[in-house]
Parts: structure tokens; sequence; C-alpha cells
């Protein structure tokens, strides 16, 4: 039996359920996928012989094909969250691992057009990390 993922958008508006297993989980950095996601790059894990299934929103749901090309982004029209979108050309589903609220068990598989990388993405090792939002720029 295939595994079953649940995931959602950021306003609960919109609910889905894939019944399938990830082959793969790309780190994507195209310039298409920095100006979708407005970060460093995309998450997306591909499933194929996959059922997506809206479990509630579908109406909400809109789906963005850039021209001439595969590039395609779904997202919930109420709050912009990035939703999984049927990629027909390679029989797959292409699901945003942010929209989730499943557990992922795959790691990624790779990162992807690393030619593309925004200039500012490239060395973040040595960049503090906090647990939440530093002091100095709270109000």
């Amino acid at each position: 039996m295939a595994n079953k993922h649940q995931g959602s958008c950021l306003c609960g508006r919109v609910k889905y359920e894939l019944s399938g297993d990830f082959q793969s989980f790309f780190l994507c950095h195209c310039i298409r996928c920095q100006k979708d996601t407005g970060s460093a790059h995309a998450a997306n894990l591909f499933s194929k012989a996959s059922t997506l299934t809206w479990l509630k929103g579908e109406s909400d749901v809109k789906t963005y094909q850039h021209p001439n090309s595969m590039h395609a982004k779904s997202f919930c029209q109420i709050c912009g969250s990035a939703l999984p979108t049927i990629a027909e050309s390679i029989n797959s589903a292409v699901v945003p691992a942010g929209s989730l609220d499943s557990i992922i068990s795959i790691e990624p598989t790779a990162k992807i057009f690393v030619g593309s990388s925004a200039n500012w993405s490239r060395n973040l090792d040595n960049v503090p990390s906090y647990e939440e939002l530093p002091g100095q720029v709270k109000n």
C-alpha cells in the first residue's frame, strides 16, 4: 500500500492528501524557483504514479504555468502558499516540502541548477543561527 502524506496551506483553507511514495527531493536554485519562492531555492518532492486528492478548498487552488517551459506553481489564492502541482510531462506530483504536514522520510536528493544560485546564498556556514527572531529586530 502506498504511503499517504497530508498537507495544507498557511491559512488552512486548502488541505490535500497524496497517496504514493516520493522518489526524489530536489533543492532547485534556478532563477524561476528563486522568483516563485522569493528565496534562495525551492524544495520540491517528486512522486510518480501517485494520487493527489484535495480534501478541502480545491476551488482556492490556482496554478501558474510559465510560458514555454515545464515550470508551474500551484498556490492558495487566499494566502499564497505553495501547493502540489501535477506535472503531466513527467508523470509526477511535485510537492513543495513546506506544504506538508506529515513528516518527510526522504532526505534531499540533490541541489540542482546551483550555477544560478543567488550570490548571497552561497556561503552561509558562518551566519549566526537563532531559535527565534533575534532581540535586535524585535519590536
